[in-house]
């Protein structure tokens, strides 16, 4: 489908329900419509899968997912989890720089599964901040939520989310942040927050780069004086 067909089918579609996550009513009033559709649907403690997610999302599958899982790398000390969202998301960013308007998702990938309340729990720890975010946000700087900016806001946003595959400390909690915030721009057509975002993942693992190797060093060496 061409983008121009794309976008007019999708504008049409929101016209006639204002209620569907297609509809820009902000990130939270469409991160609560899903998790609500989840809860009828499946029941509070059942499991979803990535596939089922994408299809619940519908037009803002790339930003909304992305937030999704990004948000719990945001959280310090937390290991195995973010690993685990990491390669989903660098699928979704990968996806995003080639262009894609419609995500779909490989067979194995899509089968992975997350619990509804840990979604949900998590959309809850993070509503403050997430408002904070949406009281500012607005369609802004267009450019970069479509077309060729998209695209290189996706190969952009692969670098913070192989930051998060990496198991080791510092690695994911700032990274998960730049991730989220960019995420949130790209919900709200935001370009802003999208540049936002990029810097804050970007400018971490530039500093992990540089400073990382400098840091393990000192590490190693305070260690083999202690012993």
């Amino acid at each position: 489908m061409r983008r121009a067909d794309y976008s007019r089918s999708m504008n049409q579609s929101n016209a006639k329900n204002p209620s569907e996550p297609g509809n820009p009513r902000g990130t939270t009033a469409l991160l609560d419509d899903v998790l609500s559709e989840l809860r009828e649907t499946h029941g509070e403690k059942a499991t979803v899968s990535l596939s089922t997610l994408t299809e619940a999302l519908r037009a803002r599958a790339f930003g909304v997912l992305l937030l999704l899982l990004a948000l719990p790398c945001c959280l310090p000390f937390v290991y195995i989890l973010p690993q685990i969202v990491a390669l989903p998301m660098l699928y979704l960013t990968v996806q995003l720089a080639r262009g894609r308007t419609v995500l779909t998702l490989p067979e194995k990938l899509g089968q992975r599964r997350f619990g509804i309340s840990l979604l949900a729990g998590t959309v809850a720890r993070a509503r403050p901040w997430l408002r904070r975010f949406e009281f500012i946000a607005g369609p802004r700087f267009a450019s970069l939520s479509e077309g060729m900016g998209l695209r290189i806001v996706g190969a952009l946003l692969t670098i913070p989310c192989a930051s998060i595959l990496v198991p080791l400390p510092l690695t994911n909690s700032v990274p998960g942040l730049g991730v989220s915030i960019a995420a949130i721009g790209l919900v709200e057509r935001d370009g802003l927050l999208i540049l936002l975002g990029l810097l804050v993942g970007l400018a971490w693992v530039a500093l992990l780069a540089v400073g990382g190797p400098t840091l393990l060093y000192y590490i190693v060496e305070t260690i083999r004086g202690m012993l």
